[in-house]
């Protein structure tokens, strides 16, 4: 076992394979799919260009194992955005340093009144976002907030700037149960051209976090790449290599996954790659099909359409109500997001939705002590 990832990381070539996963044939899926348990190689062939006619045989069997692992049960969870103050530039965000946007991060009243509706709508699950300002949102920050809102919450998560090892072991006895962190693309070069400016550029760093987060001893951690900067097979072949070395050297922690296709913000980038719904569905299966294990997220950057029928296909997580911008629920409903929400409905009609395809709400993460 390497030291870190990026150290198994190195021994592989993202041309080679890209050509692999595009060379995998008709036979190789099949092959794939009459298998009780699948490969990297395997998996490669499910991502493949060559899998699209087997999509009904993917979904069905997504469908099988993820009510034999989850039953028909479905995660919600909200966003609290605490600020949109960013030192990074990437071309692709609506906090990047160089837009000229007014930066808020929310005060402890502020917080609460956020909480406030956040409890009124359901939630006993919140993720904390904030963007990436070392000297602003840090873990003293961190600390204040979970200590906040921890009586509130029975289970918070966050998505933060990647931190150090001992940031990560200070936060935890205050109650930071999940930390997300996106590769953005393992494509090194253009992950350089999207991040040319701030902590963010640095690139084995951030590739690195998921083993602090590790090392700390998390008790989960949710993983992805942006879904357009790069070519989308490819980037998740290298997420699900990263997710089955993390699963060895940190067998105590639990793995989720998401799968955020880039969505527009006020003069925002284009994607370099487009990828279908099919598409999605079809890699959302093969996520399924190569771990039973693994929660699958999907978020409102989905129209109300994809949404309602892909909780039958393989997630087992969803968002609802989400607001992208620090405030949104209370405090700034206008202010500047992050990315565009594609699905507006509320978390009441999405777990009306649920119900009716069979499955019951959560809202809060599955118990720890149920694990």
């Amino acid at each position: 076992m390497t030291n870190t990832f990026n150290e198994l990381f190195e021994t592989y070539s993202w041309d080679e394979t890209s050509k692999s996963i595009y060379a995998k044939t008709a036979l190789d899926v099949e092959t794939a799919l009459n298998k009780s348990k699948r490969t990297l190689e395997d998996f490669k062939a499910l991502i493949s260009p060559a899998a699209a006619p087997y999509l009904e045989q993917m979904a069905q069997l997504s469908r099988k194992l993820t009510l034999k692992r989850f039953g028909k049960v479905m995660q919600l969870y909200v966003p609290l955005y605490l600020s949109n103050e960013c030192n990074n530039i990437c071309t692709y965000c609506g906090f990047s340093f160089d837009n000229k946007v007014r930066r808020k991060t929310l005060s402890p009243m502020e917080i609460m009144q956020e909480v406030a509706v956040i409890k009124d709508m359901g939630y006993d699950h919140v993720l904390l976002v904030t963007g990436e300002a070392n000297q602003t949102v840090h873990t003293a920050y961190f600390k204040k907030v979970l200590e906040l809102i921890g009586p509130h919450f029975s289970h918070i998560s966050m998505e933060v700037q990647p931190m150090d090892l001992e940031d990560y072991r200070e936060l935890i006895p205050f109650g930071l149960n999940t930390v997300l962190v996106y590769q953005e693309t393992y494509h090194r070069e253009d992950y350089r051209k999207h991040h040319p400016k701030g902590k963010k550029s640095n690139f084995e760093y951030r590739l690195e976090t998921p083993d602090r987060l590790g090392a700390a001893g998390i008790h989960k951690m949710g993983l992805g790449v942006l879904i357009g900067l790069e070519d989308w097979r490819t980037d998740s072949f290298f997420t699900a290599l990263h997710l089955g070395y993390l699963e060895k050297k940190y067998w105590k922690s639990k793995y989720s996954l998401s799968f955020p296709r880039l969505r527009p913000f006020s003069g925002g980038l284009e994607p370099k790659v487009e990828m279908t719904d099919r598409e999605l569905v079809q890699l959302i299966c093969a996520y399924r099909l190569l771990n039973e294990e693994v929660e699958l997220s999907i978020s409102t950057r989905e129209s109300t359409v994809f949404r309602d029928h892909i909780v039958n296909l393989g997630i087992t997580a969803i968002s609802a109500g989400s607001k992208t911008n620090p405030g949104g629920y209370a405090v700034e409903p206008e202010s500047l997001e992050q990315f565009e929400i594609s699905d507006e409905r509320s978390p009441a009609k999405i777990a009306e939705m649920l119900r009716k395809q069979g499955y019951e709400p959560v809202w809060k993460d599955w118990d720890s002590s149920l694990a």
